[in-house]
């Protein structure tokens, strides 16, 4: 595929088709991914790849964590968003409903909907990004941004949609006891991945972009 029609086309799957993707093929993603810059070449990424049984016991157990009403401990947090960042959150997620017919008041089928991200939407394969504790935070993020870029970019040439998402990771304990990811690695995070659904409603979703001019300040030209 084009790499510019791979950047352009490339969107968030929250819906999967069941069928397994083959080991050789995710090993061929990685191949291609792990050549994503970083600085001074530190490649701090250490990388986990789940499915079967494995993913199973994964996301029965982050809805057993969720139901339970455990608060969500990531080794990642993010501040809640301010001003128009947070328009944006909610106008996508106001898109997303829509699509799935999700109403404001439906208590119960938002719920559902949440579960959905803890269980990395579904898919029959995913990838868990974590880097080693040695590292201090925040710079090595600029890292992990471009090689979950670059693996969604490289998955579209065979045929596979991924999400990158946070939910999946936010109780980094059940990660750790089913893939033995030790306390000495921070879990950043996870990006399913699989054959597309598209006749799941959500896929559908054309998500915005402000314009160049609207974020964009040129200096030094004509």
């Amino acid at each position: 595929m084009d790499i510019v029609e791979a950047i352009r086309t490339r969107k968030s799957i929250r819906g999967f088709r069941p069928d397994p993707v083959p080991k050789e093929i995710l090993r061929d993603i990685l191949n291609i991914a792990t050549r994503a810059p970083s600085a001074m070449n530190t490649q701090p990424w250490e990388i986990t790849v789940i499915a079967g049984e494995v993913l199973e016991n994964i996301k029965r157990g982050n809805i057993e964590m969720l139901e339970s009403g455990a608060i969500p401990n990531p080794n990642v947090s993010v501040q809640p968003f301010e001003g128009v960042y947070r328009q944006r959150q909610v106008d996508l997620a106001v898109q997303i409903f829509q699509l799935m017919g999700i109403a404001r008041e439906d208590k119960a089928k938002r719920a559902e909907w949440l579960k959905r991200g803890f269980r990395f939407f579904d898919a029959p394969a995913a990838f868990i990004l974590s880097v080693d504790k040695s590292l201090k935070p925040w710079w090595e993020l600029f890292d992990f941004g471009a090689i979950s870029q670059t693996i969604c970019l490289a998955a579209l040439n065979y045929g596979l949609g991924t999400c990158i998402e946070d939910q999946g990771v936010m109780y980094p304990e059940v990660i750790r006891k089913y893939t033995g990811i030790p306390e000495s690695k921070r879990i950043i995070i996870c990006i399913p991945i699989g054959y597309p659904d598209w006749d799941f409603p959500a896929n559908r979703l054309e998500s915005k972009r402000e314009p160049v001019e609207a974020i964009t300040t040129w200096c030094g030209f004509d």
